[in-house]
C-alpha cells in the first residue's frame, strides 16, 4: 500500500476546497471530502476523493527553446513548465491573474528562469531543490492581505531561478 506525502495531501484538499469555492459542492460535500482527504491511508483512497474534480494544471515545455510569457496574458492557477537546455522568463506585471494564490512548477534541466511579479506581491520558493544552480528572490516571502501570492516549486539541477517585484 502507498502511503500518503504531505504535497499529495495538501494537493488533493486544495481541490476540494476549490471545488467548493467554485461551486462544485455543497458545504456537506465539502466537509466530507475534507475528512476523507485528511484521513486516507493510501494513495489510491486520497485519488478517489479527488478523481471526478478537474485538476487545472497548463503544461508548457520546450527543449532547448524559450518559453516566455510577457504582457497582457491569462495567468492559470496552475502551471507546469518543463525545458531541458531552454530559459523560461514569465513576466506577471501585466498578466490577468483572477486568483489569489499561483502555483507555478518547474523542471528546468539546465536552463534558467525568471519570474517578475507584479508589485507587492509575494512568493514562497521554499518548494524548490537545486543542486548545482541557485535560487535569489527578492519579492516577500510571506502572503499579504489582499496580494497575489504565488507559491514556486520545481527542480533545477543545473539551472537558476530568479525572482523579484515589478518595477513600475
Amino acid at each position: 500500500m502507498n502511503s500518503v506525502s504531505v504535497p499529495d495531501r495538501e494537493r488533493a484538499v486544495e481541490l476540494v476546497q476549490q471545488a467548493y469555492a467554485d461551486g462544485r459542492l455543497n458545504p456537506a460535500e465539502l466537509e466530507r471530502r475534507l475528512e476523507l482527504a485528511l484521513t486516507a491511508a493510501s494513495s489510491q483512497e486520497l485519488a478517489s476523493v479527488v478523481a471526478d474534480l478537474p485538476d487545472d494544471v497548463v503544461r508548457l515545455g520546450s527543449t532547448g527553446g524559450r518559453v516566455m510569457r510577457t504582457g497582457d496574458w491569462q495567468v492559470p492557477r496552475r502551471l507546469r513548465i518543463d525545458s531541458e537546455y531552454g530559459r523560461v522568463r514569465l513576466d506577471l506585471s501585466k498578466a490577468r491573474i483572477p486568483y489569489a494564490r499561483i502555483d507555478i512548477e518547474l523542471r528546468l534541466a539546465y536552463g534558467g528562469a525568471v519570474i517578475i511579479l507584479p508589485a507587492g506581491a509575494s512568493a514562497n520558493v521554499d518548494g524548490v531543490r537545486t543542486e548545482w544552480g541557485g535560487v535569489t528572490c527578492k519579492a516577500a516571502g510571506r502572503p499579504r492581505p489582499g496580494g497575489l501570492h504565488v507559491h514556486i516549486t520545481g527542480e533545477f539541477p543545473y539551472g537558476r531561478l530568479r525572482i523579484r517585484n515589478s518595477r513600475t
